[in-house]
């Protein structure tokens, strides 16, 4: 037995193979990048491949299915009622084809949302999902695995949005009915909510629909639509009727007005469809609410005084933040600078392995002072490793310090804000203790924000250590926009206009309270309070709202409004009339799982276990419970179950993580397609093949569309050969 290396030609330097399979693969994958499906086939290409080659027609030779899909309707129906919003998606695809074809069902939804309702209506038979325990669900999908029924595992990934997948098998020349329901709280950031709906068809549709109604009884201050994929001819479309209190948006183009040119197959319909409002605010009480039962409180009073802050910047300067990383961070850091009040007090803390001040104290946001700190900034450069515990204890020991000696105003909000994209590895590493040592120096007084940058950081590390401390944390996605997530997050924190808020209502008037506490209400943004009613008279529910302001405390009290809808929207039969109850349920659960991980032990369990109870009752998948679906029965056998699932962020992250990992990048126009598997390499192989022969038919202006496939198979061979040689073993 002996080894035996069989070359092309001589083996090259390494830089130089890498660079000629570049040159190699730029030449021969040349493609025009589109975006992902609604509703389509079982198919040859992957959903990664779909994204980045899009949705021109990609198809085999052998066979016309592609085209044996029909998506006759897509409808997006979305009501909000005092920010609660609920949007049902319909969609509606036939099977042209003569044989049995699985038809996919896609849709990306806010990740802030909770699906409430999924159902299949396929020949007249509705298939339901189902609310359950995640446990018992998952019990359920591995029995359907072990017993040979194929079980599809639905889970959530994105930025913004989560994606809910499902696919069915469709006989020839039948229709599928696809509805899902998800609902969630609208939440104000930087004075306007935000309603995303995001559409990609693929293909023109019979009936296209995207319809909101907006009721909010405080009045509307304005509405704003917009879309991603508007064009001049598509713009005057939108229709938009917005009366006191209410507002209607619709958008229907026709078939062919959704075509992007006569005769085309392809929609100009792909991405995102965009409403902002905002609500009148007249009364520093907010606007309390009581109906069916229960109560909400929405708290943002117009027209206060901002409270200075002291703010220290701890920034991670690691060997990991090389690069990009680093450079993004010092332009977010000089457009922070440049937005500080002169009121304001700032210090900036660098760490590596060692820790460095820019001024051992902090210092006033004067001119002069902000230009130096820039200069500073500007020098920013990686090195070392990562010591979190020693860096944030500093900068909690300057703010404390600064306090003990009345340096900075008396009347001012307190707060750090951490940037790191790893793990610590020097100094303390253990995170358990980490928390503890920062948590005990903090005391209950600073509020510390962590911004996680990258998918190396511990994400839930810094989370649960932000909301120990009054603040949050946020993930930092790399990419060209990294440096408008930093300087948008702290947008959204800069401006402090109450500290240590408190919202008071009658003991023997409500019950099961949401968290009526806040360590501070910033500008743009709004506090939410809801509970159960135990005395439906608003005349004896009085609410006080106490705080500290920039220059004096905060006091104001009055009584709610019991609203009546049917006299406030007297042409509407019915308008979500649950809203208020759902809302707080909605709402309940979420601060029950944001808490979920602080504090001893039995205060976890019976916090999972509440918010486990209230998911099930209300029928809301959450991380703690699954939608499962039972797909019908086929010629193979009885249907087999799918689970819709909900992540949490710290599970996205290592999602992300394991995809990566698992994975190989395959690049195609500037882009790469994640391949997970041997089938996906296959399909995809399959379907570039077929795609390119229609590509080079056409004309375009690149290098390659030049050369005739004969001379691309021949450059091609010539690369691998050189490039990629292999070992075989002759026995």
């Amino acid at each position: 037995m002996f080894d035996e290396r069989l070359f092309c030609c001589p083996r090259l330097p390494a830089v130089w193979t890498v660079m000629l399979l570049w040159i190699c693969f730029c030449i021969w994958l040349p493609a025009q990048a589109h975006e992902a499906l609604v509703v389509s086939r079982a198919g040859a290409v992957t959903q990664e491949a779909k994204k980045a080659m899009g949705s021109r027609s990609i198809k085999k030779r052998s066979t016309n299915s592609a085209n044996m899909v029909e998506v006759h309707s897509v409808k997006v129906d979305c009501t909000v009622m005092s920010r609660f919003a609920h949007t049902v998606m319909t969609s509606k695809a036939l099977n042209k084809a003569n044989s049995s074809q699985e038809i996919f069902f896609e849709v990306q939804l806010p990740k802030t949302a909770f699906i409430s309702n999924f159902s299949m209506e396929i020949e007249g038979q509705v298939y339901v999902g189902e609310v359950k325990e995640k446990e018992k669900a998952k019990k359920q999908y591995e029995k359907a695995v072990s017993s040979g029924h194929t079980a599809g595992l639905v889970k959530a990934s994105g930025r913004k949005l989560e994606e809910f997948s499902v696919s069915v098998n469709i006989a020839a020349k039948s229709s599928v009915t696809f509805i899902l329901t998800y609902e969630e709280l609208l939440q104000r950031k930087l004075g306007q909510y935000e309603i995303l709906t995001r559409v990609k068809p693929k293909q023109p549709v019979q009936e296209f629909q995207i319809v909101v109604d907006i009721y909010e009884p405080q009045g509307i201050a304005f509405v704003e639509a917009s879309a991603t994929f508007l064009t001049n001819e598509l713009l005057s479309l939108v229709e938009e009727t917005v009366t006191d209190s209410k507002a209607h948006i619709s958008f229907s183009p026709t078939l062919e007005q959704q075509r992007k040119c006569p005769g085309c197959e392809d929609t100009v319909i792909n991405g995102d469809f965009i409403i902002k409002y905002d609500v009148k605010r007249e009364e520093s009480l907010g606007e309390i609410q009581m109906v069916n039962g229960y109560f909400v409180h929405f708290f943002a009073p117009p027209n206060l005084p901002r409270v200075p802050k002291n703010v220290v910047f701890v920034i991670d300067r690691s060997g990991s933040m090389s690069g990009r990383k680093i450079e993004q961070t010092r332009e977010a850091l000089e457009a922070i600078l440049k937005d500080l009040y002169k009121e304001d007090h700032f210090a900036l803390i660098l760490f590596d392995s060692s820790i460095v001040t820019w001024m051992d104290s902090l210092t006033k946001a004067t001119e002069q002072n902000v230009f130096k700190a820039i200069a500073y900034v500007r020098k920013l450069s990686d090195r070392g490793a990562t010591n979190i515990n020693d860096a944030v204890l500093r900068a909690v020991g300057m703010l404390m310090k600064e306090r003990r000696h009345h340096n900075i105003p008396e009347r001012s909000a307190d707060m750090i804000i951490l940037l790191t994209d790893g793990m610590p590895n020097t100094g303390e590493s253990h995170l358990p203790t980490i928390q503890k040592n920062v948590n005990a120096a903090i005391e209950g007084k600073i509020s510390l924000f962590c911004l996680g940058f990258g998918n190396d950081v511990d994400y839930s590390f810094l989370d649960v250590m932000s909301r120990q401390n009054k603040g949050l944390a946020r993930r930092i996605f790399e990419g060209s926009d990294a440096k408008h997530q930093l300087q948008g997050f702290y947008e959204e924190v800069s401006s402090p206009l109450l500290l240590e808020v408190d919202l008071r209502y009658p003991e023997n008037g409500a019950v099961f309270l949401t968290k009526n506490h806040y360590s501070q209400l910033f500008n743009g943004s709004e506090i939410v309070v809801a509970g159960r009613l135990t005395n439906n008279n608003p005349d004896n529910f009085l609410v006080e709202v106490v705080g500290k302001g920039s220059e004096k405390d905060f006091l104001v009290q009055g009584k709610a409004n019991k609203l009546n809808l049917d006299v406030i929207y007297p042409e509407q039969e019915y308008i979500f009339g649950d809203f208020s109850e759902r809302l707080w349920a909605y709402l309940t659960i979420q601060q029950l799982l944001e808490n979920s991980d602080i504090g001893t032990q039995q205060e976890k369990d019976a916090k999972t276990a509440k918010a486990l109870e209230l998911s099930l009752r209300y029928s809301f998948v959450t991380p703690l419970t699954s939608m499962v679906v039972t797909k019908p029965e086929t010629e193979d056998g009885p249907g087999s179950p799918l689970i819709a699932d909900k992540l949490t962020e710290d599970q996205r992250q290592k999602a992300e993580r394991s995809n990566a990992q698992n994975s190989i990048s395959y690049y195609h126009d500037g882009r790469f397609l994640i391949l997970h598997s041997a089938s996906d390499f296959s399909n995809i192989h399959d379907s570039l093949s077929d795609y390119y022969d229609d590509e080079y038919r056409s004309s375009a202006n690149s290098l390659s569309n030049g050369l005739p496939a004969t001379w691309r198979v021949l450059l091609l061979w010539i690369c691998l050969c050189i490039c990629l040689p292999a070992q075989v073993q002759v026995l």
